[in-house]
């Protein structure tokens, strides 16, 4: 079963992560591979874990040095992102490295967050928003990082849980409707997250 929040013990000291950092970084790196889909010409969708989070935390830490002030802050900030079981959660980045186009795109692309999806055997499941702040701005633009769930039923487990099932993730706006088919290995990577 896979674990659902990561606790204050479960945070090592910044020397005990340090002494293992390099490693960490480079098992994470393969883990991360295998939950990873592009999404058309600059969308990526980096499904996170228990694991993935646990690695965040850390790396956080190490690169802020905030010390024991800084922990409860990156708890609640990244235990929203591990999946509770029945669901999969996905950090979602637009990644454009022109600054002028990036804008440009991203101010046609009010409301993505909410126009997310997984498909399997035809069926839609629809994403929903981290409500932890607004990632659409009044003016319409959306940001170019989103963080999405995906609340699924106990057959739609099922399915996604079948080796060889095709599942699909998309984004369905107006402004940028593409599709992917989740690579096998991607697709049992995910079905772990399922209890």
């Amino acid at each position: 079963m896979s674990r659902k929040e990561i606790t204050r013990a479960d945070v090592m000291t910044l020397a005990e992560y340090e002494a293992i950092r390099r490693q960490q970084r480079t098992e994470m790196s393969a883990v991360k591979k295998t939950r990873r889909v592009e999404v058309g010409p600059f969308c990526t969708f980096y499904f996170e874990s228990y694991d993935t989070m646990w690695h965040q935390v850390h790396e956080m830490l190490a690169i802020e040095k905030g010390g024991e002030d800084q922990i409860p802050d990156e708890l609640e900030a990244y235990n929203p992102l591990i999946p509770q079981g029945s669901e999969l959660v996905a950090t979602v980045m637009f990644e454009i490295d022109d600054e002028v186009r990036r804008k440009n795109v991203l101010n046609r692309l009010g409301g993505v967050e909410d126009t997310m999806f997984v498909e399997i055997g035809g069926e839609r499941i629809m994403s929903r928003a981290e409500t932890d702040a607004d990632r659409t701005t009044a003016a319409g633009k959306a940001s170019s990082v989103q963080f999405v769930h995906f609340d699924f039923t106990p057959a739609q487990i099922a399915a996604f849980k079948t080796p060889g099932t095709q599942v699909l993730v998309g984004v369905a706006h107006e402004n940028y409707g593409h599709i992917a088919v989740i690579p096998e290995a991607t697709r049992a990577s995910l079905a772990t997250d399922f209890a």
